[in-house]
């Protein structure tokens, strides 16, 4: 990615924090309406370790980086720049009358920007007990259905969660895929007969004991090896139930922005546009929707940019009537 130096002067409609699938969906649409637009991406996306994506229309099977990099492209193409320093402060711009924001970069360099885009996604973690489990992530340690069911569909599968509802919520999902899904209770000790039952009418094994490591032969995931020695054979398992999603949104709760509980743990809320609770500063993709494929996030990224340009336009508005009103007195 090119860098580009930026001195005190530098000024821009926007600034787009995370270069994923949600920021340079909203970068193009905000280039497109010809609003000076700045990207700033640390190279990390969430989806890093996959090899494809499904389930994007006419994107289908693409590798991740592959969408990224030809999203880049069009983002250049209607004038937005990228820098791939990082973000170490945004606040509040005192020369703007609290109209916009001043942007610190490691090394001090500082931007001014009119509105801020936060897309700086989420950071899955599993438990220090599964860590073994994390370096198979994305390959045959998998968290997303949608992302990764047809991948694995008719082998042997299972289920790790953290708690009973997260166990019912995947494990009659995963079901879909295949015929052979196990649930791996793990630390799991108040699954109820009435819950058991559901999952026998599935023909959903239930395995009791705490897991202990993943088996591998040949860099593949061939079982999962329980804390009492028994080994229970497996080529995938899904641990979306058994993560912790946690959204890299200080940015955000450092302005306070207003946030909600959800299943998935307490997320920023945003409008249907994309806006938080904070004037000029909006969000979108998995920072504030955890859930969010590829697909949703790139929505998220184009209904944001809309919303921010129509606030900028409100904002010319407004000064172009102040300006009129000068003139004429």
């Amino acid at each position: 990615m090119t860098q580009t130096s930026y001195d005190a002067a530098d000024t821009y409609d926007v600034a787009v924090i995370g270069g994923g699938a949600a920021g340079l969906n909203a970068a193009i649409i905000l280039g497109q309406a010809r609003r000076s637009v700045v990207v700033f991406d640390n190279g990390a996306p969430r989806n890093a370790a996959a090899d494809h994506m499904n389930g994007f229309l006419s994107r289908d099977r693409m590798n991740p980086a592959e969408l990224l990099a030809i999203g880049r492209d069009e983002v250049r193409k209607y004038g937005g720049e990228f820098h791939d320093g990082t973000v170490v402060a945004v606040e509040w711009d005192e020369d703007s009358r609290g109209n916009g924001f001043a942007i610190t970069l490691a090394g001090g360099a500082r931007i001014s920007v009119r509105k801020v885009l936060v897309a700086t996604g989420l950071t899955d973690r599993l438990p220090d007990e599964l860590s073994a489990f994390g370096e198979r992530w994305g390959r045959d340690v998998l968290h997303c259905p949608y992302c990764h069911g047809y991948d694995v569909r008719d082998q042997p599968l299972g289920v790790i969660a953290k708690s009973v509802e997260f166990a019912m919520h995947q494990a009659p999902m995963i079901r879909q895929w295949s015929d052979d899904v196990v649930l791996f209770l793990h630390r799991i000790e108040d699954l109820s007969a009435e819950d058991r039952e559901k999952l026998a009418a599935l023909n959903i094994s239930i395995v009791e004991g705490e897991v202990a490591a993943p088996v591998l032969e040949d860099d593949r995931l061939v079982g999962v090896q329980l804390a009492d020695g028994r080994t229970v054979a497996r080529s995938a398992i899904f641990v979306g139930g058994a993560v912790t999603m946690d959204p890299n949104d200080s940015i955000l709760r450092s302005f306070g922005a207003a946030t909600a509980a959800t299943m998935m743990g307490e997320f920023v809320t945003v409008d249907m546009m994309g806006a938080t609770s904070v004037s000029g500063i909006f969000a979108a993709g998995n920072v504030v929707d955890p859930s969010a494929q590829v697909i949703m996030a790139a929505a998220a990224g184009a209904k944001a940019g809309a919303g921010i340009n129509m606030a900028l336009t409100a904002d010319d508005l407004e000064a172009a009537l102040a300006l009129r009103g000068s003139i004429s007195a």
